[in-house]
């Protein structure tokens, strides 16, 4: 019975044994494993952050260069009178010039810059306004552009005030009217040559005139037509 006894507890201290080494080793395995997994996913993260290019920044697509705008005096005007209005309730035009730029030439009777100048009698101020719908250097910027106030007074004659319902003809009617009276032949002989409009009010005749101007300017102009801005009548050659 004695030898049975030892015999079985020497069995049972050998099954203990074995237990615990059988726990270390699955434990040992299960380490091992992790251990193998990571190694392997972080030489994979390593592998794909070598071979793959860095992400180019998308390409930002360039803003379209807007072209001129060009308009006749009238469409122009009604912009600045617009404008004029905010400034002072009882502001007239006293006068409306085309600006040159180098967007067009004037023979379709449109510009891509426009001036009108307004006066206000009741506060004794005059300010110009300038419409522009030019891409050229050195233009004003597109839409209306208010100038600086100055003094008015309504005795000056070069700054007479007039209703904007005498403006009923526009400046490419007025240059058809100037082309009749030796326009067309100054733009045969000189194609390049610009023309450039004036409207103003001419207190001796008491008439609101468009000045047809073949040329950058009143002095140097190779011909300057003169024409009624109410009924598109030829008036004169001033020169």
């Amino acid at each position: 019975m004695k030898t049975a006894r030892l015999a079985y507890v020497r069995f049972a201290q050998e099954a203990g044994s074995w237990s615990w080494r059988g726990e270390i080793a699955r434990k040992t395995s299960r380490a091992l494993a992790f251990m193998a997994i990571s190694a392997g996913l972080i030489a994979l993260g390593l592998l794909t952050g070598c071979s793959s290019e860095p992400e180019k920044p998308a390409e930002q697509a360039k803003p379209e260069v807007k072209g001129p705008e060009l308009l006749t005096a009238r469409s122009a005007f009604q912009k600045t009178f617009i404008a004029a209005r905010g400034w002072n309730q009882d502001a007239k035009p006293y006068r409306i010039e085309s600006i040159a730029t180098s967007d067009g030439n004037g023979r379709d009777g449109k510009w891509a810059v426009w001036r009108a100048g307004f006066a206000s009698a009741t506060q004794r101020l005059a300010k110009t306004f300038t419409w522009s719908g030019s891409a050229a250097d050195g233009a004003p910027s597109r839409g209306v552009n208010p100038g600086i106030e100055d003094s008015y007074s309504p005795t000056n004659a070069s700054m007479q005030t007039w209703d904007p319902q005498f403006l009923k003809v526009d400046s490419d009617q007025a240059l058809a009217t100037a082309q009749k009276h030796g326009g067309d032949k100054i733009l045969e002989k000189t194609p390049d040559t610009p023309v450039t409009y004036v409207c103003d009010w001419n207190h001796n005749e008491n008439k609101l005139i468009w000045h047809v101007i073949f040329g950058s300017s009143r002095d140097n102009s190779k011909l300057t037509v003169s024409v009624d801005a109410s009924t598109g009548e030829f008036i004169r050659v001033e020169k």
